[in-house]
């Protein structure tokens, strides 16, 4: 069994009196903004790119979803072991250094857009995951390093309540920033016009530039473990980390849930974005209003979820999180035609959606509070039960289990919206598939109260 690494811990000021946590929050919330401003923008490509082609609304954003995750599933083995291996905010250092790297490719992807097209950007979305995958598990991991146990759960609130705030504001930056620079073109847009987003990348890199300054504020710390061998079986996930799950069944349960809920984040935020631009005919920018409100309800969840688990794992924070995730997709799938018997080709309609635009709004922040209220205990879970020198190989092992769900989420994506369109059924159906994909957590996953050490 793994044993604790020996360091001298110094007396640490209260949680939000800590420079270190705020330093760690201010540089995960610009490595979130610059991820989802760059990776909503691709998004949206992706469906206007399909629409533009003239062909039959062949939406591409599964494509892009799946480019993104495919790093975490072939690195966050290794990355896991980095992490353990060596200090974590020398890893933090190095992949803040790595992402001003990737925002120049980023630059010139866009500004080489009448060459590479789609291509040169799903490219640099690639590294962009690849970059993910080394600070995920130095980021969480830190936390349990450098902060008290009974601080994890508010911790944990803020740092997923910031990251959230960051997806609010990349995503609706991606839209306003492509309704500005593309979309005063006609629809179908010219290639020049697009060019002209390598703007929003030169952005990106300054937000990156600023992160890797924040990150120097980060409480040094000493390898988990220094003497970690790595052996080619780890690549994936840890053999240890597996033998740690068969030991702690809950450990497996909770990673079960914790993919879940990314399957199904994965699932809305396309979802969304088809509901918007196809069946509502909806512009980027209000499209990507809609997937920003989702974060306004989760960073709200995720602070609530904080403070209300005072010290303890609380499973009625769980399942209260799941059923009302589960009744905000059913809303969002109900048809107008088939509920009242709407006029839904009248202009002005809701387009064959019962809540339209104006509707939708507060139910996606109610579907985002509940999503927070969901996720927080779930990682404060696979946070702390593991030892310290496993915690950034359980990490890694977390990553890549999500990041298997955020694939599925796009193959499922693809295929329901396919099979949708030859049955000409509405885009919203789909948000009535996400709720059936999640409601076997909300019948089964009945994790135990933990109290957590001080």
């Amino acid at each position: 069994m793994d044993q604790p690494a020996d360091r001298t811990v110094p007396p640490q000021p209260g949680l939000y009196a800590d420079v270190s946590f705020w330093g760690m929050t201010v540089t995960q919330f610009l490595g979130a903004f610059n991820d989802n401003l760059f990776k909503q923008l691709l998004l949206l490509l992706s469906v206007m790119v399909s629409i533009s082609a003239g062909e039959e609304t062949r939406d591409l954003q599964g494509i892009a979803m799946i480019v993104f995750a495919l790093p975490f599933l072939f690195f966050s083995g290794f990355a896991g072991y980095v992490s353990d291996r060596f200090s974590k905010r020398n890893v933090i250092l190095f992949a803040k250094i790595a992402e001003i790297g990737v925002m120049l490719l980023g630059m010139l992807a866009f500004a080489a857009y009448v060459t590479t097209g789609l291509y040169g950007a799903l490219a640099v979305l690639f590294l962009m995951g690849l970059q993910s995958t080394f600070f995920g598990p130095a980021k969480y991991g830190i936390l349990p390093e450098m902060l008290r146990s009974r601080d994890l759960p508010p911790a944990n609130g803020v740092i997923l309540m910031t990251t959230f705030l960051a997806i609010i504001l990349g995503s609706y930056s991606a839209g306003r920033l492509k309704h500005n620079l593309v979309e005063n073109s006609p629809l179908i847009e010219s290639l020049s016009s697009v060019s002209q987003l390598w703007m929003i990348s030169a952005v990106c890199v300054v937000i990156a530039i600023l992160g890797t300054l924040t990150a120097l504020s980060v409480r040094a710390v000493s390898p988990a473990k220094p003497g970690l061998r790595f052996s080619r079986s780890a690549v994936v996930v840890a053999p240890e980390v597996f033998q740690r799950m068969r030991q702690q069944p809950a450990l497996l349960t909770a990673l079960l849930a914790s993919c879940m809920f990314w399957l199904v984040g994965g699932m809305v935020q396309m979802s969304v974005n088809a509901l918007g631009l196809d069946q509502l005919r909806l512009n980027a920018e209000d499209t990507s209003e809609l997937v920003a409100v989702i974060s306004i309800g989760i960073l709200i969840g995720c602070l609530l979820a904080g403070i209300a688990s005072q010290g303890r794992i609380r499973p009625r924070i769980i399942r209260i999180g799941c059923w009302g995730m589960i009744i905000c997709l059913l809303l969002l799938s109900l048809p107008a035609r088939a509920v009242f018997g709407l006029d839904v080709t009248a202009e002005g309609s809701s387009h064959g959606h019962l809540l339209g635009y104006t509707g939708s709004i507060p139910v996606l922040i109610a579907l985002g509070f509940f999503a927070g209220m969901f996720a927080v205990p779930i990682q404060v879970y696979l946070q702390s039960l593991p030892p310290a020198g496993q915690k950034g190989r359980m990490i890694a092992a977390m990553n890549f289990a999500n990041w298997i769900a955020i694939v599925l989420s796009g193959v499922l994506f693809m295929f329901f919206r396919w099979g949708f369109q030859q049955l000409d059924v509405p885009p919203c159906t789909i948000f009535a598939v996400t709720a059936a994909l999640i409601l076997p957590v909300a019948l089964w996953y009945h994790p135990e109260d933990v109290e957590l050490a001080t």
